[in-house]
């Protein structure tokens, strides 16, 4: 089995608060996550070069040969193909930046050490079809070419389960139902792109979905929901009301109603019912977004776009998001009026005002709220949460004030 390193480059600032709690290639867009996706093109065993305070969980396995691959790119049938024919210190680049590299284990131990490699052979990739993701946003505004690109890649020579004749239908784009998938008295058009529904995951009656659209291993679609691709829920999602162009990580419920439009949510978030938010700016303006690196707003370029909410985070009924919203990790959102365009991790509070979300409580409904799914939340990820809380300090900036 080939051996696969993803590696992190400095775009992994750009997906924060997304990244603070795992590697660019454990991100999901389309179907899979970018880890997922390598495994099954290069039928690989993957591992990572990411920020230390990861490195234990998610750690690196270095073998004799090594395929080297930069954590934001997702394969495709061109690259792959480009990437085995590499030798050994040759490297495919765009624009200069590293794409791809094939190394020894000797070669591997200078580039950790931070010693001088050999000089690579570097190939620039022109007219090579991939998606590269480069900023949070991206991860929804390039699901659907993602995930057309998964679901022709997970389901080749496979027959889906029968869909029920309760259920309407329409569309050219294929539909597919793993085994388990509960589909009744639901209208699935398929007319812009495939429809997935994973292992034990059930789309209640009522249901109106336009794809693409996909829903991964024991994700649920509530009562009457509402759907506009391309949309994809990853495992053990709950999720119902209006939703548009949304990615959820995983673990993630949205279950009543309201409207998600142009978003990303990581893992085990919670919208409280009726929460909405806002992707399009009165006067139809370019978003702009919070970016982690900068410490500023910087436009998107895109007339549409939501919230990007980092794990753990989660807000009370009623919540309003403004147009371009950036939720940190672990930070808990409640009471009236519309949050500020940024919230930062562990921040307790709303509009009136934040104080600092105590560590030692989050980690007791984390751990509450994870073993309702009979998931551990394991020392490693503690290491993990405190070291993000301790890295975030500076956004908090009440907690100086209150110090003055």
């Amino acid at each position: 089995m080939r051996n696969v390193i993803l590696f992190d480059d400095s775009v992994r600032e750009n997906f924060l608060p997304l990244t603070y709690t795992r590697p660019v290639g454990e991100l999901r867009i389309g179907i899979l996550s970018i880890r997922e996706k390598w495994e099954n093109w290069m039928e690989a065993k993957v591992s990572f070069i990411t920020q230390d305070y990861l490195a234990d969980k998610y750690a690196i396995n270095i073998e004799e040969d090594n395929f080297v691959i930069n954590g934001s790119v997702l394969p495709s049938s061109q690259l792959v193909r480009l990437i085995l024919q590499l030798e050994p210190n040759q490297a495919l680049l765009e624009n200069g930046d590293l794409i791809a590299t094939r190394l020894s284990r000797s070669q591997f131990q200078h580039l950790m050490d931070e010693e001088e490699l050999e000089e690579l052979n570097g190939f620039e990739l022109e007219d090579t079809e991939y998606v590269r993701i480069k900023n949070s946003w991206e991860i929804f505004s390039k699901n659907g070419e993602a995930l057309e690109a998964d679901f022709k890649l997970i389901t080749k020579g496979r027959t889906s389960q029968p869909l029920s004749e309760s259920n309407r239908t329409l569309g050219a784009h294929p539909i597919f139902l793993e085994e388990g998938a509960k589909v009744e008295c639901a209208i699935l058009n398929s007319t812009k792109g495939p429809i997935y529904v994973g292992k034990d995951a059930e789309i209640m009656e009522g249901s109106i979905v336009r794809g693409p659209f996909a829903m991964n291993n024991n994700s649920i679609l509530k009562l009457g929901a509402k759907v506009y691709g391309p949309t994809t829920l990853g495992p053990y999602c709950k999720m119902g009301g209006e939703m548009n162009n949304v990615v959820a990580f995983g673990y993630t419920n949205k279950s009543h109603d309201g409207y998600l439009g142009n978003s990303v949510l990581g893992e085990w978030c919670n919208l409280g019912a009726d929460s909405n938010n806002s992707n399009l700016k009165n006067n139809y303006a370019d978003v702009r977004l919070w970016n982690y690196p900068s410490e500023r707003f910087l436009t998107t370029g895109l007339t549409f776009c939501g919230l990007i909410m980092g794990d753990h985070s989660k807000c009370g009924i009623n919540t309003m998001f403004n147009t371009g919203t950036v939720v940190g990790v672990f930070a808990n959102i409640f009471g009236a009026g519309f949050p500020r365009n940024f919230v930062p991790s562990f921040a307790w509070g709303g509009s009136s005002g934040y104080s600092t979300y105590k560590f030692s409580k989050a980690i007791e409904v984390a751990e509450k709220v994870m073993s309702r799914k009979n998931i551990e939340l394991e020392e490693i990820d503690k290491s993990i949460l405190e070291a993000v809380f301790e890295s975030t300090a500076s956004f908090r900036r009440w907690d100086k004030i209150t110090m003055e």
